[in-house]
């Protein structure tokens, strides 16, 4: 049977049990033995579990838990209530100003923990209703909530990059540092578009009233708030930044921090803790079984020869290098709309990383692009998490039908954010080649 028949049917068998709604695992780990199976016969069981034990010798997969925990103690912790109350008395005066405020949080929350949803179900529940409250539109409001949050698996730590590390063997601390110049930039281009909403239309992002905008001593005293976030992104980045510990270390000194700051704002229970650490048993076990049943589809995709095939079908795509890249984004932005993430990176890079290196594209940079296209995977409809992560958290007044449409003007954003990161490398590679040399 020829390349194009095995890839035809490989790939198909994986879509249609996908759109039969068999869960991701299930699917990329069946199907690939399958077909194993019938292309090596029962070798193929060895070679399987052979990858799965090089994975679990892997000392960067403890990262995953650690860094989840720690979300999960911050989404607990009370830092969002006092961060919310500094930002609503110094934004507050402006036009959009408390969706500018909403969107700095969140960054800020992306820079301590590395999952999307907590920044998403936290401003939802503390900013969402009071920008409503005071006359913001429901869509400017909702979008704002739903592309900040996205940033938690851009901004560095990010659980995401962590997996795509793995998968495409780069420097974890380098992917991380690219992070932060498309995280800065993604932070300024969307709070320039508020602003310019703001400023064009003042009925849809009024400015609060002088009596709601605080005192200078007020304000110098809600400062006290940004103390805490400070105090984690330090011990998280700085440690791996400062060649003090290695990414997965730095998880660990994070959940302490995530523990302090929960205990000064006095939400350090034995509840919380074990409420935290169920969720984050259930969110590892699930990445987890993802990613030993991807290392059997990579097998199974090798081995069938798709390899080379898939290469060559890239040459006939126009525009050279530059149309395979605008092909994979387009089919990373299509992918987004139904599947989840990790399960995106774990089918589609075995695909694009060889592509990438034959066109000599540096794999970091690449890493960033794919990252925010997974970060538009989570905004846009129908199956976007933070649609229903809002949705979830939102006053009943708001329909799914303003979520869905409230994020395509910050798709379309984050898309020239995108572009700007291909014209100029540099946004993404600045901090990794500041940290650790040019590699």
């Amino acid at each position: 049977m020829g390349v194009e028949l095995l890839t035809f049917l490989f790939f198909g068998s994986l879509l249609l049990f996908l759109l039969l709604g068999v869960p991701l695992a299930f699917v990329l780990g069946g199907v690939s033995v399958v077909f194993l199976y019938f292309s090596m016969g029962p070798v193929a069981f060895y070679l399987v579990a052979s990858k799965f034990w090089d994975s679990m010798e892997n000392f960067t997969l403890v990262a995953i838990p650690l860094y989840v925990f720690m979300a999960m103690i911050l989404e607990k912790s009370g830092v969002a209530h006092a961060l919310y109350r500094m930002m609503h008395l110094w934004f507050g005066g402006l036009r959009g100003g408390l969706a500018i405020g909403t969107v700095a949080i969140c960054a800020l929350f992306a820079a301590m923990s590395g999952i999307s949803g907590a920044a998403v179900v936290t401003m939802g529940t503390i900013a969402l209703p009071r920008m409503l409250e005071r006359g913001y539109d429901t869509k400017l409001a909702l979008g704002a909530i739903n592309t900040g949050g996205g940033w938690g698996i851009l901004i560095p730590p990010s659980i995401p990059m962590v997996l795509y590390a793995l998968i495409s063997e780069v420097s974890v601390g380098r992917l991380f540092a690219s992070g932060i110049g498309p995280g800065i930039l993604l932070f300024i281009l969307v709070t320039i578009y508020i602003g310019v909403r703001g400023w064009l239309q003042p009925s849809i992002a009024p400015a609060l009233p002088p009596e709601e905008r605080g005192s200078w001593p007020e304000k110098l005293r809600a400062l006290r708030a940004v103390l805490l976030p400070i105090m984690i992104v330090v011990m998280v980045l700085g440690s791996i930044f400062g060649g003090l510990a290695t990414p997965t270390e730095a998880a660990a000194i994070g959940v302490l921090g995530a523990m302090v700051a929960a205990a000064v704002n006095r939400q350090l229970t034995i509840e919380n803790l074990r409420n935290g650490a169920i969720q984050t048993l259930r969110l590892t076990a699930l990445i987890m079984w993802i990613l030993f049943a991807a290392h059997a589809f990579s097998t199974a995709y090798t081995t069938l020869g798709a390899h080379d095939f898939i290469q060559d079908l890239m040459r006939y795509i126009p525009g050279g290098k530059w149309g395979a890249l605008a092909f994979m984004i387009f089919v990373l932005f299509l992918l987004g709309m139904v599947l989840d993430p990790v399960g995106i990176m774990l089918i589609t890079l075995p695909v694009f990383l060889p592509v990438i290196d034959a066109a000599g594209f540096d794999q970091i940079w690449f890493g960033v692009i794919f990252i925010i296209m997974m970060e538009i995977g989570y905004m846009t409809p129908p199956f976007g998490f933070n649609l229903f992560y809002l949705k979830g958290v939102a006053p009943p007044s708001v329909t799914m039908g303003e979520i869905y449409t409230s994020v395509i003007p910050y798709v379309l954003v984050t898309l020239v954010g995108v572009l700007l990161i291909i014209i100029f490398p540099d946004i993404a590679l600045f901090f990794p080649n500041l940290f650790y040399g040019k590699g």
